[in-house]
C-alpha cells in the first residue's frame, strides 16, 4: 500500500514539474522567441474606374488574368470624345480668325489716327500762320477765312480725339493678341479638356497584378469614377503578423524569424523583422462625445495585439503567395540556444501539420 502511494507522488511530482517546465518554457518562449498563428500575406489592391463615362467597347482581360503596367485593359467608346476634340480645335480656328479680323481693324484704325494728326497737323499750323499774319495786319484776312482756318484746326483735333477713341476701344474689344488672350484661354482649356478625355478613354493598368472582380463584357455602360474591375497588385507584397503585447517585449527591428504557409505547406522560409507598429485603435471616440470604455469579462484581460511586419530573405517565394494567405511565424530575438532550438522545431512541425489542417 505505500508503495502504491510512493508511485502516485513520483508521478505527481513529475507531472508538476513537467507542467512547470512547461510553464517556464511557454514564458522564456514568450519573450524571447515570440510566435504567432495570426500571421496573413498582404497586399495592395486597387480599384480600376474609368475617368470618363461611356460604353465599353474592347476587353483586353477577363478574371484572374495577369497584366502588366501600362497593359490596356478596356477601350470606351472614344467617337463622342473624338468629336469633342475636333469641336474644340475648329473653335480655336475661329479665335485665331477673329484675332486676324481684329488685328487688321486695329491696322485700320491706327492708320485713320495718323491721318487725322496729319491733318491736325496742317490745320494747326494754317490757324497759327493765320494768327500772326492778322496779328501784323487785320485786313489781311476777311473773317470768313479767319473762321474758316479757325473752324478746320478744331474740327481736326475732334478728328484725332475720335480716331484715338477708335482705336482704344478696338484694342480693349481684341485684348491681348497672345495666348494671354481670355478667348484663346479658353478655348484653348477647352481642347486640352477635350483632349484629356480622350486619352482616358484607354484604361490601362496602373501596376502589375491580377484581375479580380470582374463582371464586365463589350457594350457595358461604364460611368466615370465607377470601379468596373479590382487588381491586386503582386508589386507590393508583405506578410503582417500580429503579435501580443508580451511578445514584443526583446522583439526588435531585423530580428531574424522563420515562417511558413499553409498555401506552401512543410516548407520553413527564412524571414526578418521590418517594422513594428507603434498603437493601434482600442475604442471608439468621435469629437464632441466622450470615449466608449468596454468592460471585460472573465478573470483573465484578453491579451491586446500589435501587427508587426515580416519580410521573406527571398523575394522569389512572394510569387508563390496569395493576398490573404494564412501564415505562422517565429521570431528570434536572443542567442539562447536551446530557446531557439526549440523554437526552429516547432515552426518545422507546424509546417507539416499544414498538411492536414
Amino acid at each position: 500500500m505505500e508503495s502504491k502511494k510512493g508511485s502516485a507522488k513520483k508521478v505527481s511530482i513529475i507531472i508538476v514539474a513537467i507542467a512547470l517546465l512547461i510553464l517556464i518554457f511557454s514564458v522564456l518562449s514568450s519573450r524571447f522567441t515570440p510566435s504567432t498563428d495570426q500571421a496573413r500575406v498582404q497586399g495592395l489592391t486597387l480599384s480600376l474606374a474609368p475617368m470618363v463615362s461611356g460604353y465599353v467597347t474592347k476587353v483586353n482581360v477577363s478574371l484572374h488574368s495577369e497584366v502588366k503596367a501600362g497593359d490596356t485593359l478596356f477601350i470606351i467608346d472614344r467617337t463622342p470624345y473624338e468629336i469633342a476634340v475636333k469641336q474644340a480645335e475648329i473653335n480655336l480656328e475661329n479665335v485665331t480668325q477673329s484675332l486676324t479680323a481684329g488685328m487688321s481693324g486695329l491696322k485700320g484704325a491706327t492708320a485713320q489716327l495718323n491721318s487725322a494728326r496729319v491733318s491736325l497737323e496742317r490745320a494747326k499750323k494754317n490757324w497759327e500762320r493765320t494768327q500772326r499774319v492778322m496779328a501784323q495786319n487785320e485786313g489781311a484776312f476777311s473773317q470768313v477765312d479767319r473762321d474758316r482756318s479757325e473752324s478746320s484746326y478744331l474740327t481736326a483735333v475732334e478728328r484725332v480725339k475720335t480716331a484715338q477713341a477708335n482705336l482704344d476701344g478696338q484694342k480693349a474689344a481684341l485684348g491681348p493678341t497672345d495666348a494671354n488672350n481670355p478667348s484663346v484661354k479658353a478655348v484653348l482649356n477647352q481642347l486640352e479638356k477635350a483632349n484629356w478625355d480622350l486619352a482616358h478613354t484607354v484604361i490601362t493598368a496602373p501596376s502589375d497584378g491580377i484581375i479580380e472582380s470582374f463582371n464586365v463584357e463589350t457594350g457595358y455602360f461604364a460611368s466615370a469614377g465607377r470601379p468596373i474591375a479590382t487588381l491586386i497588385s503582386n508589386k507590393t507584397i508583405w506578410i503582417q503578423a500580429n503579435f501580443t503585447e508580451n511578445n514584443l517585449t526583446h522583439l526588435k527591428v531585423n530580428d531574424k524569424a522563420s515562417i511558413t504557409f499553409d498555401i506552401d505547406a512543410g516548407e520553413v522560409y527564412d524571414a526578418k523583422v521590418v517594422s513594428i507598429a507603434y498603437g493601434v485603435k482600442t475604442q471608439t471616440t468621435s469629437a464632441g462625445n466622450l470615449p466608449t470604455v468596454r468592460n471585460s469579462k472573465g478573470w483573465l484581460l484578453e491579451q491586446q495585439r500589435f501587427p508587426v511586419i515580416i519580410a521573406l530573405e527571398d523575394e522569389e517565394i512572394y510569387k508563390k503567395l496569395r493576398q490573404g494567405s494564412q501564415a505562422d511565424v517565429v521570431v528570434f530575438t536572443g542567442n539562447s540556444s536551446i530557446l531557439n532550438t526549440l523554437a526552429k522545431i516547432k515552426i518545422w512541425f507546424i509546417s507539416k501539420i499544414s498538411y492536414v489542417r
